[in-house]
């Protein structure tokens, strides 16, 4: 699939960097394109720096030493990059329209009729419209991830960064949540990164794949699942084959997979 040029959308530049808190080195000399309209998913075991590293794509950590370059620029706190952490993180006595809205109001964003509608839409599009004047602890765990969401991308972000958006949801709400993020990312045209443990996860909803480990970047993969995605594919040789390519280099042993070969193995399936 070829992705559809966006001018409204982002590409992240990470050149040699370096992330340390005191003397313990979380994230060590990665360099990571991610190219402009893309999902790419960051997988690897705990404690590898993953986390980390999206937190410096967002500006949430300081980076030690190297550079993280966005272009266009994209400024977290004027709405152009959102993110979707791993607990919903809503503010409990608010409404949900109300919790969709607080970005908008945070960046100064037009009237509150003006944001009020625009925090619908956003509510509308995650199918959750119905919802917007319940409160958290009236939403179910898949509710709140989609207000996360709606809440993430009502500003309508140029970057959308998710740190393990699903790993508390059973695996049928992980599929849907996992389509809906598609089909907005086809809507919106936001280039993405996605923090996940779960291999078959990142195969479904991502352009490439970057694996990490000890802090190092062990690789990136071109993914050769055909598009469009479903939760079907998950059963075909073609996912099989390409899931055992990622196992393998998460494993530590890529050295005798390059690169080119995984894109050629991805091709004859």
């Amino acid at each position: 699939m070829s992705i559809p040029e966006s001018t409204h959308c982002s590409s992240i530049h990470c050149d040699r960097v370096t992330v340390a808190f005191g003397d313990q080195v979380a994230v060590s000399d990665v360099s990571l394109d991610v190219e402009r309209g893309e999902i790419l998913s960051l997988i690897g075991p705990s404690g590898c720096g993953k986390t980390t590293l999206l937190r410096s794509i967002a500006g949430l950590n300081s980076v030690t030493s190297g550079e993280v370059r966005i272009t266009p620029a994209a400024i977290a706190n004027e709405g152009q990059i959102g993110f979707v952490f791993q607990s919903p993180a809503l503010l409990p006595w608010a409404t949900t329209l109300q919790n969709v809205m607080l970005p908008l109001q945070l960046i100064g964003y037009g009237s509150g009729r003006t944001r009020r509608e625009k925090a619908l839409a956003s509510l509308a599009s995650v199918q959750l419209d119905h919802a917007a004047d319940l409160r958290p602890d009236e939403l179910s765990g898949g509710m709140q991830m989609r207000a996360s969401i709606a809440r993430a991308l009502v500003t309508e972000p140029k970057v959308l960064l998710l740190d393990e958006p699903f790993a508390a949801l059973d695996d049928m709400l992980r599929n849907d949540l996992g389509r809906l993020l598609l089909s907005l990312w086809q809507r919106q045209r936001f280039t993405a990164v996605m923090v996940t443990h779960n291999i078959s996860e990142s195969i479904l909803l991502s352009t490439r794949i970057a694996v990490m480990r000890a802090g190092a970047l062990e690789s990136v993969l071109p993914n050769p699942v055909a598009w469009p995605r479903s939760p079907a594919q998950m059963r075909t040789q073609a996912f099989a084959e390409f899931l055992g390519v990622v196992s393998d280099h998460l494993r530590g042993r890529s050295e005798e997979q390059p690169e080119r070969s995984v894109m050629s193995d991805g091709g004859g399936s």
